[in-house]
């Protein structure tokens, strides 16, 4: 799984021009589904995200987390994240997962996150969507599982 994070001022996706999520200060979460994840990818990465401290405390150092601020969390699924633009001038998507295997998945990891008790909204699967937001900083993060090793 890839998670693409953006702390947000506040954001919201609409389809079909209504607005089906939106979320205040918090997480936006593009999250983009491979062949082989797991429901273990996803609960290490809701963890991971709901506890990542990116927000700043009173001294403005990256200290808080959005469990410690009840911050939003506004999840989107997108599968581009698995586009592969290496070779020619499309992009392959053959590591993405297939439709029914990402939807169950992405379902599950909406649910381990609304587990934490903050505020969840989501966009629509496989809608076409149009995502507003107030990018913080900008702060703009990639979570990956299984994490990459260094």
């Amino acid at each position: 799984m890839r998670i693409i994070l953006q702390r947000v001022r506040q954001a919201r996706v609409l389809v079909e021009q209504q607005v089906v999520g939106s979320i205040g200060l918090g997480i936006v979460a593009l999250i983009g589904i491979a062949s082989g994840d797991s429901t273990k990818d996803a609960d290490y990465l809701a963890d991971k995200m709901v506890n990542l401290r990116i927000f700043s405390d009173p001294a403005g150092k990256m200290n808080l987390s959005a469990t410690d601020l009840s911050a939003g969390l506004l999840l989107i699924s997108q599968f581009t994240l698995y586009g592969d633009c290496r070779k020619g001038r499309r992009p392959g998507f053959d590591a993405a997962a297939p439709p029914q295997l990402a939807r169950e998945l992405y379902n599950y990891f909406v649910e381990k996150v609304r587990s934490s008790g903050l505020p969840v909204a989501t966009g629509v699967f496989q809608a076409h969507m149009e995502v507003e937001l107030t990018n913080d900083g900008p702060v703009t993060l990639l979570l990956e599982s299984p994490p990459p090793i260094y």
